[in-house]
């Protein structure tokens, strides 16, 4: 059966703006979209009018002084994932976070040092009242609390077992810890510096997530279901405040007794100009959950979010423009050509190319298809695939695409091995095959209804295809006939890559990786030391190799996979495909819009 291509050549329009690489000549990975970085960020805090500094996934510090219109990637120390961040002074300062950490500044953020807290416990809030005085809480109830400037943490008691999301205190007795017990909010208030802490009616039936005072004796807290609750006696009782929305609220600050504001999901910014008893609506411009907000001095302030979005006010919270920018849509693939010249793909038609190997461009794909996979011989010949049997071919590097339709299916991947041959591999089994450029499509018999999720052929003849529950699939004859082939395993293989007709590795879920030696006759299970789902894998010869997952993992190998070693990704976010040029030049492509580059093998 043949399908034949329909469609016409599209006429390229330019993104509103090429995306240079802050960091191009780094050692390691560092970001070329979005920037300045694509880590979520789940705590910000601003110092004076000018001076900001946010943390987040994988060990993300961000610094700005010059009111955000730069801001720069500060060493943590740790790739754990950061949730909160609180100054006692205009120079100290503390971050905590995944695993007990705790991070110190003394010069304003600039520099950081971890501390000891004494628990692997995920730590989600911290408040400092001075430079000496502080607490952070986070899960199975922990209350850690400093005097002397976090050289030394002492556990507090309390009855909660579960999840405290949020502290505040407004002096040094003073304090107020919201999160989740059981089903219901949960909400401790001490008024002895933390000695003793006694549970306060909530009345949610929800976890609250952000807590914080806006005078000695007022607080807000807020959380799921778009709870706002408010407390005019230090949260010894508490109110039901209006919400216009319903959306769940995850940070809350104020400038002062009567100016505040609070952040949610779907980018949700509301506003109050008195103390909390009435809110408004504010416009961010983003559907993507904002995390936190930080209110400085002169009506500054700052909002942060998902996959490192960044927002400053400086009208005490009325308007709020944008300061990360980049594409945001998660990218699914990437190839590239030469250390230069490489493409990545994406839902919504997107196709981004770059022609010096740091700044990105948008091209017109003529399809809002998501896209899922792409291919490239050379700097003008390459395929993307995508959903609804979506194929397109270009000859000129992108400049224009030819649409064709292959069968109504969701194609995941594509292999274009020459001038005439490619297969892409989709939904319930599909394998097509062209031979003639991608001009007629024939649908090949693979044996199996699996979802088929990667595909890697070294020549026309040689290819191997992998999918959901351990499917392999082997051809010698151009996929005239497919032969199941087994490694033991029911995990998802997402990702395969042969360097040769017998040399070959497949990744998948669970940190799952396979290797032969033989065609697939035999495949060995390798340790790659992480259980996160890894998603695409490539080598730049027998030896040297890179696989990228879930939770920012990238790992390398150098000796053909006897030993794996995690890489510093810089992000937390999901990886879905990796292309190396050669052995030192590579991109990681991802949520969020994540485009990772290196120029040092990742080292």
């Amino acid at each position: 059966m043949k399908w034949s291509s329909s469609g016409g050549w599209v006429a390229v329009f330019a993104f509103s703006a090429t995306l240079p690489s802050a960091f191009a000549g780094q050692s390691g990975w560092f970001w070329q979209n979005p920037l300045p970085q694509g880590s979520s960020l789940y705590g910000v805090a601003q110092l004076g009018s000018m001076t900001a500094v946010a943390v987040g996934g994988g060990g993300t510090i961000l610094r700005s002084e010059d009111g955000g219109v730069t801001w720069g990637l500060r060493a943590s120390g740790t790739t754990r994932t950061l949730r909160a961040i609180s100054f006692g002074d205009a120079n100290t300062g503390f971050a905590v976070g995944a695993a007990g950490t705790i991070l110190r500044t003394q010069d304003g953020g600039k520099t950081w040092a971890a501390q000891t807290s004494g628990t692997d416990n995920l730590l989600n809030g911290v408040s400092f009242v001075n430079a000496s005085v502080g607490a952070a809480v986070g899960e199975r109830g922990t209350i850690l609390r400093t005097e002397d400037g976090g050289a030394t943490w002492t556990p507090q008691s309390t009855d909660v077992r579960y999840l405290l999301n949020s502290v505040s205190f407004v002096d040094a007795n003073t304090g107020i810890a919201v999160g989740l017990q059981g089903l219901s909010g949960i909400i401790l208030t001490t008024a002895d510096g933390g000695a003793t802490w006694m549970a306060q009616s909530s009345e949610t039936d929800g976890q609250l997530v952000a807590v914080a005072f806006s005078d000695s004796q007022t607080a807000l807290t807020v959380g799921e279901m778009g709870f706002i609750l408010r407390s005019t006696d230090a949260g010894a009782s508490w109110r039901f405040q209006g919400n216009p929305t319903g959306s769940t609220l995850n940070g809350v600050s104020f400038a002062d007794a009567n100016v505040g504001a609070v952040v949610g999901d779907s980018g949700m910014l509301l506003r109050t100009g008195d103390g909390g008893v009435t809110w408004t609506v504010q416009r961010t411009g983003t559907e993507n959950p904002l995390y936190a907000l930080a209110f400085g001095d002169l009506g500054t302030a700052t909002a942060v979010g998902y996959t490192g979005e960044i927002f400053r006010s400086e009208d005490a919270g009325f308007s709020w423009l944008p300061q990360a920018r980049g594409i945001l849509f998660s990218l699914n693939k990437a190839s590239l050509v030469d250390s230069d010249t490489g493409f990545a793909v994406g839902p919504s038609g997107i196709i981004l190319r770059t022609v010096d190997g740091q700044s990105w461009t948008r091209q017109s794909s003529g399809v809002s298809s998501s896209l899922n996979g792409v291919s490239f011989l050379d700097a003008n010949t390459g395929m993307v695939v995508g959903s609804s049997g979506t194929i397109l071919r270009t000859l000129d590097g992108g400049d224009t695409w030819t649409v064709h339709h292959g069968p109504p299916v969701f194609l995941t991947a594509v292999s274009f091995v020459d001038a005439s041959t490619a297969t892409a591999v989709g939904d319930r089994g599909t394998i097509l095959r062209t031979e003639d450029g991608g001009e007629t499509w024939t649908v090949q018999v693979s044996g199996t209804s699996n979802a088929l999720l990667a595909v890697s052929f070294v020549d026309a003849d040689d290819g191997t295809v992998v999918g959901i529950a351990g499917t392999i699939l082997r051809t010698a004859d151009g996929g005239a006939h497919w032969e199941q082939q087994d490694t033991g395993t029911n995990e998802a293989l997402e990702g395969v890559f042969f360097i040769s007709a017998n040399v070959g590795t497949v990744v998948g879920e669970n940190g799952a990786i396979f290797r032969t030696e033989n065609g697939g006759v035999q495949w060995k299970r390798q340790a790659g030391g992480t259980a996160s789902s890894l998603r695409d894998v490539f080598f730049v010869d027998r030896s040297t190799g890179i696989a990228v997952g879930s939770g920012g993992t990238i790992l390398r190998t150098t000796d053909a996979g006897a030993r794996w070693v995690l890489q510093n990704s810089r992000t937390d976010n999901w990886l879905a495909g990796v292309s190396f040029a050669d052995a030192n030049s590579g991109v990681v492509v991802g949520l969020g819009g994540t485009i990772l580059r290196t120029d040092t093998g990742g080292e």
